[in-house]
């Protein structure tokens, strides 16, 4: 479009917004793509319920060997201790030892100022932890326990476990809270409902003027 400034033909370009269909697809799409991921989150929530054995025992110990420790073996018994071996067998056992070994020498050689312990050799030559900051520290068995439940749940909502076959549990509507997948239904057919209304609330097609 052209238009005259003191006499001088100027010639101006106007910008175009994108049509309002295809902003409502989008975000229509946008929706689709958080029920999705809330579907998957609920599916493993499910599946963490239905076994909690995945959170005990000492099969998620090398996940996160230091934390283990200070949440979990620091409370065991020695009695506590051979089981846990005997479970684990010879070399289940030799695996994490070394794993934890490995993970406190790097610890004391590069210490991590945002980590909740602080570790330092004892004059056995021992590696030990403390925390940083004591109301950090785990004052019983049970609330060892509990954290550690908490740390490895979040861990597997996030899909993190990298030896677990995630897609079993994503895939299976056995575990969907019948409920919830209803309204979600419900709000995702509303949404596409949306889309064949443009302007003020008229629908596709519509002038406004009443036909008699």
């Amino acid at each position: 479009m052209a238009r005259h400034v003191n006499g001088a033909s100027v010639r101006s370009e106007s910008l175009s917004l994108p049509p309002k269909d295809d902003t409502t697809s989008v975000m229509v799409q946008v929706q689709a793509e958080d029920a999705d991921r809330i579907r998957i989150k609920n599916r493993r929530k499910r599946y963490l319920d239905l076994h909690p054995e995945y959170t005990h025992g000492s099969n998620l110990e090398l996940a996160d060997p230091l934390l283990y420790d200070r949440l979990i073996r620091r409370f065991q018994s020695p009695a506590e201790r051979q089981r846990e071996g005997r479970e684990r067998g010879y070399t289940g056992s030799l695996e994490a030892d070394l794993m934890r070994s490995e993970a406190k020498l790097e610890a004391l050689r590069h210490p991590d100022v945002n980590s909740a312990m602080a570790y330092r050799r004892a004059e056995d030559g021992s590696i030990t932890g403390v925390e940083a900051d004591r109301e950090e520290r785990a004052e019983s068995k049970e609330e060892g326990r509990a954290r550690w439940v908490e740390v490895m749940s979040q861990r597997f909502l996030r899909g993190e476990d990298g030896d677990f076959e995630y897609e079993a549990v994503d895939q299976n509507e056995d575990l969907d809270d019948r409920g919830e997948e209803e309204q979600r239904h419900l709000e995702a057919y509303l949404a596409r409902q949306s889309e064949e209304f443009v302007g003020e609330d008229k629908p596709r097609g519509e002038t406004g003027v009443q036909d008699f």
